[in-house]
């Protein structure tokens, strides 16, 4: 019997094609629950789940949050910006501090690749990555690939595009990884600087003309363009990357009918989206907002609870 009882989540590199069909299924109970008028069970009462977040957050940590605390734990939010880690403590110590109160499961957002598995050398508790450098957003992933699967009701042979600032993405790591294992083909659209030809050793197909894709895929995900990321520039300006990698209203009416469109978020209207184009009955963006908080509370059920 497929369990995730105890299992850390650092990637969506880890998680097995029944794994992900476990949470799935888990999510839209929980999803059900959410639109209720009493939104909480006590399946997790009595556990204890810290956000660590080094880096800034709306959705995730809300989302989290929610999650945690309509199963019933007790959700505690680290400050890290007043926390001993400003006045020299190492990531180490922290850790130990923490697991010395009895923590059951850390959540854990960075800017370095690889910190959420350093982190859980330190603790006992369970460990699931919230972002790590451009590493993987693993819940991100499952979130992402779960919309789909509720959407379109299968994911094998599914086309999906993955169009934008992949080089420094790691919600598209993410994505690739879980879409490949449950049999999905992948194409990365974006300009040759920002998908590197080294990422077909990911199983993808790579190309830097949108519109000769545009019109093949089930379902297109756009990427933020992660400016704070960039330490350099990628493409001649704002404009010129919305005209040539922008989901616009007449790149649209080129689709696929029943085409779904994704984003992440947050969106910058007006680069990787058209506002009109954003608003359209085509995009799923709110439902991966709100599926957010049924696959965590899978998550977090699963791993602590089930």
């Amino acid at each position: 019997m497929v369990s995730i009882k105890g299992k850390n989540i650092f990637g969506t590199k880890d998680l097995t094609a029944e794994e992900f069909y476990l949470i799935a299924e888990k999510a839209k109970e929980y999803k059900e629950l959410s639109k209720n008028q009493d939104k909480k069970i006590n399946v997790l009462r009595g556990r204890t789940i810290i956000n660590v977040f080094f880096e800034n957050s709306t959705r995730t940590r809300i989302s989290f949050e929610l999650a945690g605390k309509r199963l019933g734990a007790d959700v505690i939010n680290m400050s890290v910006s007043s926390s001993s880690l400003k006045k020299g403590e190492s990531l180490m110590d922290t850790a130990k501090t923490l697991d010395a109160m009895n923590t059951d499961l850390y959540v854990i957002r960075h800017s370095v690749a690889g910190t959420c598995k350093i982190f859980s050398s330190f603790v006992r508790g369970c460990v699931i990555n919230a972002g790590d450098g451009a590493n993987e957003h693993p819940t991100q992933g499952i979130l992402d690939v779960f919309t789909i699967y509720e959407k379109l009701g299968y994911i094998k042979g599914l086309k999906v595009a993955i169009v934008g600032d992949a080089l420094h993405s790691r919600v598209l790591r993410s994505n690739v990884y879980l879409l490949k294992t449950l049999g999905a083909e992948v194409t990365v659209v974006g300009p040759e600087t920002l998908v590197p030809s080294d990422f077909k050793k990911l199983g993808v197909n790579i190309t830097d003309n949108f519109d000769s894709v545009i019109d093949k895929v089930d379902v297109i995900n756009l990427l933020r363009l992660q400016l704070e990321r960039q330490k350099e520039s990628y493409f001649p300006t704002i404009k010129e990357y919305n005209y040539y990698y922008g989901l616009t209203k007449d790149r649209l009416s080129r689709a696929k009918e029943n085409v779904i469109i994704m984003h992440p978020g947050p969106m910058n209207r007006g680069v990787e989206i058209d506002y009109d184009v954003a608003d359209s009955s085509k995009q799923v963006i709110l439902d991966q907002v709100e599926n957010g908080v049924a696959v965590r509370m899978a998550l977090l059920s699963l791993i602590l609870g089930e």
